[in-house]
């Protein structure tokens, strides 16, 4: 909306809404250590490919009615807010932070803000992985679902009205292709469960209008479909196995950076954790306005009240 509003198309704005949440380096760092090096690559140049296709198409549907108003953008500064980015020039502001401050300041914002927001997300997918590997037999998902068309259908119906991020996505993909369904059809979620949901679509019909919206929907349906049967089949190509894979790529890291990252991890999302957990079971008191709170009674009237 902030980028509608300063004056991006509908097409600029539906690409951004969709490579943004299925190619974060975030799910790009996740997919490679949880899957492999070909979903690893896969999953942004897909998310590129379909971002492309769904702009393209929205801004030769809009040509004509497209909107040329805008607003200023905002150029603060984002390390400490010292320049609004009006009263000084981009090369004046350039000289205010060195490089080590500038350094600090991303480091700061990826080990709290960024992680803060992540963290509730990335771990409900673990436990989501973690319940379907247990409850799940071996063999129901290759045999009810498996490889081909059907199965991407199928993680297109899950993963569009689905809430989930592609940090939260990525482990329960593991876990599905440990449990039988094709890399392609992995794919399928990946993409379509961050890119896509039910708020998200309501909200994007007011933003964007029914058209952009339809547009954006039938892309990601279509191109992820389209990708994840020839992903499937440059598995069947190089004789790679989806099952085998998972998770296989990570072991180039030696086992003690392994057990200082994960313990740094767990440190690091304490925090965000409990105030999830927090805000979930908090029960906020209602408290009536000033004006309509009863006040107490300090004498009864016994001409009004009669006998009683």
């Amino acid at each position: 909306m902030s980028l509608q509003k300063q004056g991006a198309n509908n097409g600029a704005v539906t690409a951004f809404l969709i490579s943004t949440p299925e190619s974060g380096v975030d799910s790009i760092a996740v997919t490679y250590a949880l899957l492999d090096p070909i979903l690893t690559v896969a999953r942004p140049v897909v998310a590129f490919i379909t971002a492309a296709v769904a702009g393209i198409l929205e801004n030769f549907s809009s040509f004509k009615d497209a909107d040329k108003s805008a607003s200023a953008p905002n150029l603060s500064c984002p390390v400490d807010g010292c320049c609004d980015g009006a009263d000084c020039e981009p090369e004046v502001h350039r000289s205010h932070h060195g490089f080590l401050e500038k350094v600090y300041a991303g480091l700061g914002y990826s080990f709290t803000e960024l992680w803060e927001d992540l963290a509730k997300w990335f771990f409900i997918g673990l436990v989501l992985a973690g319940m379907i590997t247990a409850f799940i037999p071996d063999d129901f998902i290759s045999q009810y679902l498996g490889a081909g068309f059907p199965a991407m259908l199928v993680m297109l119906a899950v993963g569009i009205p689905l809430y989930i991020c592609a940090t939260a996505s990525t482990p329960i993909a593991a876990a599905l292709i440990l449990k039988g369904i094709s890399p392609g059809a992995a794919l399928v979620f990946l993409l379509a469960g961050p890119a896509t949901n039910i708020t998200s679509l309501t909200v994007l019909v007011g933003v964007l209008g029914k058209r952009a919206t339809a547009i954006y929907l039938s892309t990601i349906a279509v191109c992820t479909v389209i990708f994840g049967m020839l992903v499937d089949q440059i598995y069947i190509m190089f004789g790679v196995s989806a099952q085998a894979t998972v998770r296989q790529a990570s072991e180039i890291i030696p086992a003690w950076m392994e057990t200082t990252g994960a313990v740094v991890l767990i440190l690091l999302s304490i925090k965000p954790i409990l105030i999830g957990f927090k805000k979930f079971f908090k029960t906020e008191e209602k408290v009536l306005p000033k004006e309509v709170q009863i006040e107490p009674i300090t004498r009864i009237d016994t001409d009004t009240c009669g006998s009683t």
